[in-house]
């Protein structure tokens, strides 16, 4: 071969090589990019489950930087993952036996609240780098709770109307009969009648309950003054308050706009929620009651007493059929207030501490998207 024609193979192959080298480096930034910018939390970590990256949401999803994390395995003590190192190492022994898995890792941010995550990992993807794809699905699990709930309600409702029609008929019956036979009855057996009165207006109350329970009807939504349907609550409790040595608190903002609402429905609420406060601190105590404007035309009543608390479990259950957390209780009246607010397209959430009392937050919308004179 001739020296001109080396040369031009030689050329030709230096050529080759740069752009070869130029197309890996343009290749691996388009990979760096889609490693970056992608909206799922993707995570490279070795043998040892030691982090090698994390792109930006992985970054946001656990709270802290990527200096922070490289180096460090993902459920040591200065991440929030620390909480999940059992469902974590459990993931990471099925992606070892298995070269792949999918499962939902829960666990318990700084605050304690539960955070679910959905994690998809592949072993070895290159020379001994694993890779997991994950995603916070937390407040998805929040909507399918409420759905949940939601769904419950109907069916109870549904279910609560049949029986209570059902019961009353013969508790009209029975009532009659013990008022006809009261001259008889307490001539004699004075206390055994009392009882038995009380008895049946214990039931009559539970059936009025099951009745809210189903879809109430003809009840007239209209602009009302918030404040006033509140103090006229306290005004109605203040009487059992005194006999438990319950002081209530209020911090009303007076610029709150009236609320397109049923009155005698939320006042339902109130009372259902500010009688359990009371019946929570037995040595008495403060009930802390506010009411203030949120963002999006939406306003926010706080009942908050100084009990014992709730355990996050308990909290969760809270508006499910037939469960309390009193001694002598039947959880229907909670599972009243959340109908109602339901109706009225509001929401009620509860936070509690053990040992430092609960939190009612009542959120209602000022109108509804629907305007309604019958829910």
């Amino acid at each position: 071969m001739e020296k001109k024609e080396l040369k031009d193979t030689l050329h030709l192959g230096n050529s080759e090589k740069q752009n070869m080298t130029i197309n890996f480096q343009d290749s691996e930034q388009k990979y760096r990019r889609i490693f970056e910018y992608s909206m799922d939390g993707l995570l490279l970590w070795d043998n040892d489950h030691r982090i090698i990256d994390v792109n930006r949401a992985g970054e946001k999803m656990i709270g802290l930087p990527k200096d922070r994390l490289i180096g460090h395995r993902v459920y040591e003590r200065h991440t929030i993952l620390e909480n999940g190192r059992q469902e974590i190492l459990k993931h990471i022994e099925q992606v070892l036996e298995k070269g792949q898995t999918y499962s939902k890792v829960t666990f318990k941010d700084e605050e304690g609240n539960n955070r679910y995550f959905d994690c998809s990992s592949q072993l070895d993807i290159l020379g001994g780098i694993n890779f997991t794809i994950f995603k916070d699905i937390s407040e998805k699990i929040e909507i399918e709770e409420q759905l949940r709930k939601s769904d419950t309600l109907n069916v109870i409702g549904e279910l609560a109307a049949g029986i209570a029609h059902e019961i009353r008929n013969p508790m009209t019956a029975l009532k009659g009969f013990i008022q006809l036979l009261e001259e008889i009855i307490t001539k004699e057996h004075s206390l055994y009648y009392q009882v038995i009165t009380s008895e049946l207006a214990r039931i009559d109350s539970i059936i009025n309950e099951f009745l809210i329970l189903a879809k109430p009807h003809a009840t007239k939504f209209q602009e009302k003054d918030l404040n006033k349907i509140l103090k006229e609550t306290v005004d109605l409790l203040s009487a059992q308050a005194v006999l438990h040595n319950v002081q209530f608190l209020t911090d009303m903002d007076s610029k709150l706009p009236l609320v397109f609402c049923e009155p005698n429905q939320l006042k339902k609420v109130f009372i259902n929620i500010i009688k359990n406060a009371i019946e929570v601190m037995p040595m008495g105590g403060n009930i802390t009651i506010t009411t203030k404007m949120l963002e999006g035309e939406q306003v926010q009543i706080s009942i908050q007493d100084e009990g014992s608390g709730i355990s996050k479990e308990k909290i969760k259950k809270l508006g499910e059929p037939f469960f309390t957390t009193k001694d002598e209780g039947n959880g229907l009246g909670l599972m009243v207030s959340y109908r109602i607010i339901n109706d009225h397209q509001g929401s009620i959430t509860i936070e509690s501490e053990e040992g430092r009392g609960t939190t009612f937050y009542i959120q209602l919308p000022l109108d509804l998207k629907e305007k309604k004179e019958t829910v």
